[in-house]
């Protein structure tokens, strides 16, 4: 499973949040068998963050070494709301990172632009979900980056009530990476050139896209 945690945070903290992250927060929750996929800076916004995490079977959202939270008290200092959380599970081949090829401490962002897009359905419509996954998703990779991650709704009920995750959700996620968002616009002006791209768009339009700028440890890059 794959929580998308999107946090809405007290003026001018995001920073203070992303280095008490790479203090000690991420090797501390990897120790207890949670993934920390991501950390990313929201470009539309200088008061959010965003991360990815997960593990099969969910077993670290019942540990507890993370039953105070992502953080901790001086991170929740920082925080406005952080119960904007999607739980979801990985399609298409899985989701594979690999923790040993994490930046050390200090390291600097990449530079990279990661869209995060994601399409809303009516609960219980399977359909919705699998066009995005079967049509429109290999349009993707065949006029430009594959995506880093596919992910669609995890229907099975969150083990900790005290992290609540978002209900009634049927959707479908998709993040790619960029070299900027330039990258990004003609990556999306490609797809809606392609015949096939062009007939899944028309029956899909997306919620959301989220433009992000990776942590300088994040995984997803």
């Amino acid at each position: 499973m794959v929580e998308l945690r999107r946090y809405t945070l007290r003026p001018g903290r995001r920073e203070d949040l992303i280095g008490l992250f790479d203090a000690g927060f991420v090797e501390t929750r990897e120790a207890v068998g949670m993934a920390v996929l991501g950390r990313f800076r929201d470009l539309d916004d200088a008061d959010r963050f965003v991360w990815p995490r997960g593990c099969a079977g969910g077993a670290w959202r019942r540990s507890t070494g993370v039953r105070c939270g992502p953080s901790g008290p001086a991170a929740n200092d920082t925080m406005v709301d952080s119960d904007d959380v999607l739980l979801l599970r990985p399609v298409g081949g899985g989701l594979v990172v690999d923790p040993s090829g994490r930046a050390r401490v200090g390291a600097p962002a990449p530079g990279r632009f990661v869209a995060v897009t994601v399409w809303s359905f009516p609960v219980g419509d399977a359909a919705g979900p699998a066009l995005v996954r079967d049509a429109l998703v290999p349009v993707l990779g065949q006029v430009g980056p594959a995506p880093l991650a596919v992910l669609v709704t995890e229907e099975a009920p969150g083990t900790f009530p005290r992290l609540p995750v978002r209900t009634g959700e049927n959707v479908a996620v998709v993040v790619v990476s960029y070299a900027d968002e330039g990258a990004h616009r003609r990556h999306w002006d490609a797809v809606r050139a392609h015949c096939a791209g062009r007939e899944a768009l028309g029956r899909v339009a997306p919620v959301e896209t989220l433009g992000s700028a990776p942590a300088g440890r994040s995984l997803l890059r």
